[in-house]
């Protein structure tokens, strides 16, 4: 007759897991080796076990109600975007509405918005870029791809959507816009260097700029 192996017993414990049920007094005779050196009891293994799994259940739990609230906060955040977009009637208020909400939800320091169209009115012709002019090349990489791009804006990038204010932003968020059957530009700009960098999440820029596009479109139509 053949000696019985350890995997036979391991097998046969899956395959009937009320044994110790039935057996409960050699649950008192069954040590488990622990990782201190020492002997532990078999319940006292299993106790072990279970408050291991408990801790790293609370600790999954924690993170979960973490981006629950996180992502409450972000989506009150866009809805307050939302409704003072919605309550501007004019472009200029629309502008001054965003700057503020950016600055007072999001911790902005700098906000500009260029549709790339001719505007032949003057006391808005600072938010456009006519489409021949020499101002559009710097963004042709991020006009062409579609693509937020989250970084330090280049000099030239700078000055032409910050003006004097150029050498303050020390990082930024480029977001392309589509108003209409025109191309565009939502920047955000910060004095902190590490605000805005390469590898940071696009997804909530990119509503951002969603919403800043079509009330651009509602407004200017």
């Amino acid at each position: 007759m053949n000696s019985l192996t350890a995997s036979d017993v391991e097998v046969y414990l899956q395959q009937n897991p009320d044994f110790f049920h039935e057996h409960e007094e050699l649950l008192e005779h069954l040590s488990i080796p622990h990782p201190s050196g020492a002997a532990v009891s078999l319940i006292a293994k299993q106790l072990e076990l279970f408050r291991h799994k408990h801790r790293e259940q609370e600790t999954q739990l924690n993170e979960l109600i973490d981006i629950a609230r996180t992502n409450d906060i972000a989506f009150l955040k866009l809805h307050k975007l939302t409704l003072s977009l919605l309550n501007a009637v004019t472009l200029q208020e629309m502008m001054a509405n965003l700057e503020q909400v950016l600055a007072e939800y999001f911790a902005t320091d700098f906000v500009e918005v260029r549709v790339i169209q001719a505007c032949a009115d003057e006391t808005i012709a600072h938010w456009f870029i006519a489409p021949d002019s020499e101002d559009i090349k710097p963004f042709m990489k991020e006009l062409a791809c579609k693509q937020t791009k989250c970084a330090r804006p280049t000099l030239a990038q700078a000055k032409i959507l910050f003006g004097d204010s150029a050498m303050e932003v020390n990082s930024g968020a480029i977001v392309p816009l589509t108003v209409g059957d025109s191309a565009g530009i939502l920047a955000i700009g910060s004095r902190e260097q590490g605000r805005f960098h390469y590898s940071m999440g696009q997804l909530f820029l990119t509503q951002i700029g969603e919403i800043v596009e079509a009330r651009l479109f509602s407004l200017l139509r």
